[in-house]
């Protein structure tokens, strides 16, 4: 198994930026394609964005293409999400998700994802 943990949340005026982090450990991280996915109070948990391994491909969610970027370093077993022109509706705890599967190519289903971290909160404010 994964051990996912998130970092890097925090309080951010609108137009700021972000980056989070998560530290894989326990199983190899290359095995897994990555998710970041993000939960509003009273909302369901949606996507946001996702990455295979191999190879690299990366997707994104309508609301937060072009201004968020996913990436991995293999090497060091982490997942980013570098954030920018951040919005108030961007507020949520980011959590990010393993699938067993490394070629991926559908990542919008949060049930599909079998491992979890416990989550980072961004706080947007206007």
């Amino acid at each position: 198994q994964v051990q996912l943990v998130e970092s890097g949340g925090g309080l951010v005026q609108a137009g700021g930026s972000l980056r989070l982090s998560c530290a894989a450990s326990g199983r190899t991280f290359s095995d897994y394609s990555m998710a970041w996915f993000r939960q509003a109070p009273g909302k369901e948990r949606e996507f946001v964005a996702g990455i295979s391994w191999n190879p690299g491909y990366t997707y994104y969610a309508d609301s937060v293409k072009g201004r968020f970027t996913i990436s991995r370093d293999n090497a060091g077993n982490t997942l980013y999400l570098q954030m920018n022109s951040l919005k108030p509706e961007d507020t949520a705890v980011y959590y990010c998700a393993a699938h067993r599967n490394p070629r991926l190519t559908t990542f919008r289903d949060p049930g599909a994802f079998g491992f979890w971290g416990q989550g980072t909160q961004v706080t947007v404010f206007s």
